[in-house]
């Protein structure tokens, strides 16, 4: 059997570039979507409170399976322990990205 691991999963949300670890991700049934499962955060009390990782805690709090789209993920990563979740602000923040299409419709010839 093999061994399950743990994903890193980083992607743009709201102008913020979100990096979550997961025990489970695949392909969603919805076209163009990545299903997450089994969120993973620090269940260790702590004397210094990482507020990015305790806002996480809290947004995903009561959250099953969420569904994001594949143009907001920038990077999936299998990695072999945790590392500490955390919300930055992206650098291109004040700028909102158009939407892009996830398939190309098709190449045409000209006749």
């Amino acid at each position: 059997m093999s061994k399950k691991g743990i994903y890193k999963i980083v992607f743009l949300q709201s102008g913020e570039i979100y990096e979550v670890y997961a025990k489970s991700i695949y392909q969603s049934d919805m076209y163009g979507f990545i299903e997450v499962e089994d969120y993973i955060f620090d269940q260790k009390s702590l004397i210094v409170v990482d507020t990015s990782e305790e806002k996480l805690k809290t947004e995903f709090k009561g959250v099953n399976r969420s569904y994001i789209p594949i143009n907001s993920i920038l990077r999936i990563d299998e990695v072999d322990k945790k590392g500490s979740a955390k919300i930055t602000k992206s650098k291109m923040s004040n700028v909102m990205p158009l939407p892009t299409p996830i398939i190309d419709g098709g190449s045409k010839k000209d006749s």
